[in-house]
Order: structure tokens, then sequence, then C-alpha cells
């Protein structure tokens, strides 16, 4: 099949398909909604070490945080249920590989809008707005990428935080498969500080007394969109209806106010 293509030529990565003036019975939806429906449960990667977004429970072992309540929506709609979801745990550099191979139906993963993520996934529209920052330890000078020249910083793998902390050649970039892979390395010792998203950070400082997020500006603007295969409009503007129901009806200022 030829891949649906962007819904322009990307000049605005955060530009998704249409949303849908209602939202049609996925029980007699064909495509992948209509595979979805007929499977019983939605299949979504995400994070399971994100505080606040995506991560599991240690007294109960249920994943949760604003992603995965964000899936859940999207089961309740499809199902009437929003326990209706198989969640599978992804890194950041799995995020679009498990799409293009249908190993999922969905990924919320904090992932950033890009047109070059354009080339290879679909988006939704717009569901949370990040902006890069940086995580030192209590007591630092440095509020910026900027101001830790000759240091050690961390971000994971294959991540937009990564591809910008790589183009700072005042800073050693250190690798990890993920942000709290980063926070080990840091209450180590091994990085003197970690770069990534507001909302990632805000998780870590949660888990590290000695770390905090100084004031000041995003480095970057972050738009996060769920990922879908790029063959997948249909699913994609069906996400986009219950996207746009949920900022309309309340919803995601209740999930906003319950995690960040």
């Amino acid at each position: 099949t030829t891949p649906a293509a962007p819904p322009v030529a990307c000049t605005n990565a955060t530009t998704s398909y249409d949303a849908l003036a209602t939202l049609p019975n996925a029980a007699g939806a064909t495509g992948r909604l209509g595979e979805i429906a007929r499977r019983g449960y939605l299949i979504a990667g995400v994070s399971a070490d994100t505080l606040l977004l995506g991560s599991r429970n240690p007294l109960t072992g249920q994943l949760e945080g604003f992603d995965i309540d964000i899936v859940h929506e999207l089961a309740r709609a499809i199902f009437g249920d929003p326990s209706k979801v198989q969640f599978t745990v992804i890194t950041a550099s799995q995020r679009i590989p498990v799409l293009q191979n249908r190993t999922v139906d969905v990924v919320a993963r904090n992932m950033t809008m890009t047109c070059a993520r354009w080339q290879d996934i679909a988006f939704s529209t717009e569901y949370y707005h990040s902006g890069q920052k940086v995580l030192v330890r209590k007591g630092s000078t440095a509020k910026s990428l900027n101001d830790l020249a000759g240091q050690r910083v961390c971000a994971p793998n294959g991540t937009s935080s990564m591809a910008k902390l790589k183009e700072s050649t005042s800073v050693t970039a250190v690798g990890s498969d993920t942000h709290t892979g980063c926070l080990v390395l840091f209450q180590q010792g091994k990085v003197d500080a970690i770069t990534g998203d507001d909302t990632v950070l805000a998780g870590l400082v949660a888990q590290d007394p000695y770390a905090e997020v100084p004031a000041s500006d995003p480095i970057t603007a972050e738009p996060y969109g769920l990922g879908f295969n790029k063959d997948d409009k249909a699913l994609v503007q069906y996400a986009n209806t219950v996207l746009a129901q949920m900022r309309a009806d309340g919803r995601w200022t209740t999930l906003y106010d319950r995690w960040l």
C-alpha cells in the first residue's frame, strides 16, 4: 500500500489529519481500527520508568501517568472500557520501529513531533507541549546547556534531546537507554547533568532530593503527539477526535492536574 502522506508538506510538525465530526462505531470500522475492535483490546507502546508520564507503581505493579491515562481514554472511546489495553514497555529508541513493524497500534511515550519523524510514522494532534531543560545538582549555578561547558551531560539515545545535546560542542554527550539510566549515572557521579523534556526531568527530581531543574527558558519546543503507523490515517483521525473531545469536556485538564 502507498503510505498516507502527511496532511501537508511538513513545515509544521504539529499539523495532523483532521478530526472527525463524530466518533464512528469502531465495531463496524474497517482498516486498523476495525482490526483493533475485533481483537478486543488496544496495544500501546509506553514507558515504564518515566515518573508522572508512564511508570510502574512499585506498590500495585500497574503502569500509571499522563501518557498511560491518555491511552486509557482512547480505549474507552473504542470499547467503552478504559482497561482494554495491552501495554508494551519500550525504550525511546524503539518508538518508531514498533510502529513500523506493527508490534503496537499506538505509541504514547513523550514523543516529540518532528517533520523528520513524519517521514516514518504519523502523529495525532499535539496533546502536550513540553520543552527541553537541564537537571543539575542542587547548588549548581548552571541554568542551561550553555552553562555546562566541559561537563558530562546525559540524554537517552534516539531522542530529540540527544540530538540537541550533540549540537553543543562545549559539553560531553553521554547516552543511555532511558532517562532513568541517566539518573543512575548522575547519582553515581558519572555525569554532571541530564537534559530532557521538563515533564521527564520533573519526574527525576521527584526521585532524587539532591537534583533540581533550574528555572530557565526551555532550550527547545517539544510538542508531544501520539505515534501511529503511516498507513493508519483513519485511526489517527479517530484519535484526534478523542483528543478534541477530551480538551472540550475537561478530561484533558483533569489528567494534567492529576499528573503534571
